[in-house]
């Protein structure tokens, strides 16, 4: 058994190349072998969202505090709250962060697969991040 204690890792800055607005990623734990899971508690400052992006095994975010927003491609933008958890199915494109007045942090847990989790793709821009939020059903 390990104990990773709170603090020992260092907070990052979401990178600009990944992120736009003030991102903070808060690394968990990152794959052990033979396990290849890895998590973090992100946390999206309002406006700030992810590039668009895949995971090659999938993602799970769970929704620690405020609210945000999510799509795929093709499909509509959809708010996420605390307490929510969005499953991105392996290699679907997609964005999250938090909305255009409230920040959001989710912990995303996902699979590395070749040795990396995710495949950052281009920014997203002001349009789709604006766009309509489909209502809840």
């Amino acid at each position: 058994m390990r104990i990773d204690r709170n603090g020992s890792r260092p907070s990052v800055k979401g990178p600009a190349s990944y992120f736009t607005g003030d991102v903070r990623v808060d690394p968990f734990f990152d794959p052990a072998g033979p396990g290849r899971t890895s998590a973090a508690l992100v946390t999206f400052e309002p406006r700030a969202r992810s590039a668009w992006h895949t995971h090659p095994l999938g993602q799970h975010l769970i929704v620690v505090s405020g609210c945000g927003w999510t799509q795929c491609e093709g499909g509509p933008k959809k708010e996420i709250r605390a307490g929510d958890v969005v499953f991105c199915d392996c290699g679907q494109k997609h964005w999250h962060g938090a909305t255009d007045t409230t920040a959001m942090s989710h912990i995303a847990v996902q699979e590395w697969l070749d040795g990396s989790p995710v495949t950052w793709l281009e920014q997203v821009s002001d349009a789709d991040y604006l766009g309509p939020v489909e209502p809840d059903q």
